[in-house]
């Protein structure tokens, strides 16, 4: 075993020093290499990003994984009692230490918009977790806090267009707005949620808890809640059912109770989407490794039939077959796997880079490191185009015959 390593970490050191006799040929020829790593690894981090961006926007659609949807209805069709299901709802929460749930109910207004008049509002009231649960972003402000609940004067995140139809004040200012119904009602303004292109109305978001206290009985029991539970999605399978029974069982055999998930790994296939962006950026990284590979292996030709002459000099001497092979092969890896180094640290300043950053990971709540995996991949697959552009032009040296080799 300790030949076999000191013949292997001799190899090594035979080929470090051909590569430092040799260095402005290979650095020429190893410039390809580098540049293919470098893109390979960056493809992979930045690949990350662009996965973890997909996610999250699930995850505000459906909630995180594993989101439990609950709903609770009587049997006969006549509204029932939100205070009885509320409470059930909570009761369960606390027995199983759920650390976010939330209610989430639907809310409607009218809102007076300079130049525009009296328009309808549309919007949600869900309790603080909610935020938590479904990665909510504000462009302005922030968030509702346990606070919020004891606010005289409810407060309410906003989408960005109708905040622009109000002169998009400070909301350091503590804007209000104006809910109009049976009794109209005055809202702070705490947050504003961005708004896509198709967006054009208001909407707004409201603590349920507030929503209770402005909406009068008759009306809230007409569109009671639904409820939601973030759980560790290893749990969801056994606590699905004991959610389920738990919340019948309190309501009693008047209610229909439905626990469902529906975040987005809760079904074949979601996937999918992710499998096809890893293939194109695996495919992508894949080609352009190749083209260095080919320009690698070229040169490596061209390099061995300019060192016959030194080849048959040493094959004279006594080196062997194996060891002029192994010779020229590790050449190549050592030379790769520099190259796959230099390769990788350019990719990781690049995937760093502030410009790069706000670009590609705009609206990523949580931007992943760079993948240490990326880095291992980028140095694996250097080490891998060395040896296969060391084979060819190793074959190349072994197959030389000392006398032509010496007359060459």
């Amino acid at each position: 075993m300790s030949r076999v390593l000191t013949n292997l970490w001799g190899a090594i050191l035979e080929a470090w020093t051909e590569l430092r006799i040799h260095r402005t040929r290979v650095l020429l020829s190893l410039i390809g290499v580098a540049v293919a790593v470098a893109a390979i690894t960056s493809v992979v981090g930045l690949g990350q990003i662009a996965q973890q961006a997909s996610v999250e926007q699930m995850e505000r659609n459906s909630g995180r994984p594993a989101t439990l949807y609950i709903g609770a209805f009587r049997t006969d069709g006549n509204p029932g009692d939100i205070d009885q299901v509320n409470e059930a709802f909570a009761t369960t929460v606390d027995r199983y230490r759920i650390d976010f749930a939330s209610r989430n109910g639907y809310i409607t207004a009218r809102v007076q918009l300079p130049g525009a008049g009296v328009v309808d509002l549309f919007g949600q009231a869900v309790d603080a977790d909610y935020g938590s649960m479904h990665r909510l972003r504000l462009m302005e402000g922030e968030w509702f806090t346990e606070a919020d609940n004891n606010r005289l004067a409810p407060a309410v995140i906003i989408n960005e267009w109708f905040w622009k139809q109000i002169g998009s004040p400070d909301l350091a200012t503590h804007p209000t707005v104006v809910l109009l119904g049976e009794n109209d009602v005055t809202a702070v303004v705490v947050g504003v949620t961005p708004s896509p292109e198709w967006d054009q109305g208001p909407t707004a978001i409201m603590l349920y808890s507030a929503y209770e206290r402005i909406t009068p009985p008759a009306i809230m029991a007409m569109s009671p809640p639904s409820y939601e539970m973030w759980i560790p999605p290893e749990l969801s399978d056994q606590l699905s059912p004991l959610v389920q029974r738990d919340i019948a069982g309190s309501l009693g055999e008047d209610y229909q109770v439905d626990v469902s998930r529906q975040d987005y790994l809760a079904f074949d296939g979601a996937d999918d989407n992710l499998l096809v962006l890893k293939l194109l950026i695996g495919g992508g990284a894949v080609l352009v490794l190749l083209l260095g590979a080919l320009g690698l292996v070229n040169i490596s030709l061209v390099t061995v039939r300019q060192r016959i002459r030194e080849i048959g000099i040493r094959r004279s001497f006594g080196a062997t077959a194996g060891r002029v092979f192994f010779a020229v092969m590790m050449e190549s890896i050592v030379a790769t796997f520099v190259a796959g180094v230099v390769g990788v640290i350019i990719a990781i300043l690049l995937v760093r880079l502030p410009i790069v950053q706000n670009v590609v990971s705009s609206g990523v709540e949580d931007v992943p490191a760079f993948p240490l995996e990326a880095a291992g991949l980028g140095i694996l697959a250097a080490v891998v185009v060395g040896a296969i552009a060391g084979l060819l032009p190793a074959l190349v040296a072994v197959r030389v015959k000392v006398i032509d080799a010496i007359r060459y």
